[in-house]
């Protein structure tokens, strides 16, 4: 069950779900994952399940449909007293998190799963990946192992997409990112055509607004978003994971020539380890404090990992 608060417990705008309590929530979704669905969708070391996805996924797809339904009631209503023509706008969802926490595999897991709703067939996912400066302008501006950092973003290119998508453009298009070379692809991007919902997924995404030189707060992407989830797991567990992604994709994706990483393909363990951890403890661990893990509390959902990869307790915010 829900923890119970009582008259002694600090004030809290959560409410808290153990796993078992959290996947009664729901009902079965219209059109279940399959194994083979759920293995070509999990991330790189995530072993997310069929077990997972119905004890955790399936009855968020479920909140996430009623959210959904009464967000498009509460527009209508809006427009209607305006004497506007109501017209359909994207539910826009958030997702953040940590690198290698497994936020990639929660976003593709519900695009899938809501797309098996009679009330939202169509949904998109885009990474802010794409709105990282190309790697040349990082490179430009000193920033280049700051990378994932809030200033290597194009902020205005990121929020110009999302209000567009926000403001019921028929068609928008975002950025692509190569993790192979890690940069930008320069000719490709990916075009968003007024789906029913967009799951917007990255590191900073809950970031709130900065203060401009006047004093003034200026829009945050988040303010765009109908819900946002936050992906969660204690520091330590997630540099495990990090060096042990980093060891995997030493033998698989590091070793393809164009690979930006090429030059770590041929480490051995020992050295392998030493450098995922050198680069974890420089870059990942820091953005990660500084920048990452202070937003969780801007969630409506944060969904908490044990060491052992899998959610084990939900926190979800009152309304």
């Amino acid at each position: 069950m829900p923890r119970t608060v009582t008259s002694q417990s600090p004030p809290t705008p959560f409410v808290e779900f153990d796993r078992a309590s959290w996947s009664r929530l729901s009902a079965s979704t219209p059109l279940p994952l399959t194994g083979a669905d759920v293995a070509n969708l999990r991330g790189l070391g995530d072993p997310v399940d069929l077990t997972e996805v119905d004890d955790v996924y399936r009855p968020l797809s479920g909140l996430l449909q009623l959210y959904a339904a009464a967000n498009g009631s509460l527009h209508r209503a809006t427009s209607t007293f305006l004497g506007e023509t109501p017209t359909r706008t994207p539910y826009v969802i958030g997702i953040a998190g940590s690198v290698a926490v497994g936020k990639s595999s929660t976003a593709r897991l519900l695009r899938e799963l809501l797309r098996r709703w009679p009330q939202t067939p169509r949904v998109d996912l885009v990474t802010t990946d794409g709105f990282l400066y190309p790697n040349a302008e990082l490179r430009r501006r000193g920033l280049l192992e700051r990378k994932g950092f809030p200033e290597s973003y194009d902020r205005r290119a990121l929020l110009r997409f999302v209000a567009e998508v926000k403001g019921g453009a028929e068609e928008v298009s975002a950025p692509l990112y190569d993790h192979v070379t890690y940069d930008v692809l320069e000719d490709q991007r990916q075009v968003v055509r007024r789906p029913d919902v967009l799951i917007i997924e990255g590191l900073n995404v809950l970031a709130p607004a900065r203060a401009t030189a006047d004093g003034t707060s200026s829009l945050a992407v988040s303010d765009f978003f109908d819900f946002s989830i936050y992906v969660d797991a204690r520091t330590r567990d997630i540099k495990e994971w990090y060096v042990d992604r980093f060891l995997e994709l030493r033998r698989t994706a590091f070793s393809q020539p164009r690979s930006y990483f090429r030059r770590y393909a041929d480490l051995d363990d020992e050295a392998a380890v030493a450098r995922a951890e050198s680069i974890w403890e420089t870059i990942n661990a820091p953005n990660l404090r500084q920048n990452i893990l202070p937003t969780r509390g801007r969630a409506r959902l944060v969904l908490i990992k044990d060491a052992d990869h899998r959610m084990h307790r939900m926190r979800l915010r009152k309304l």
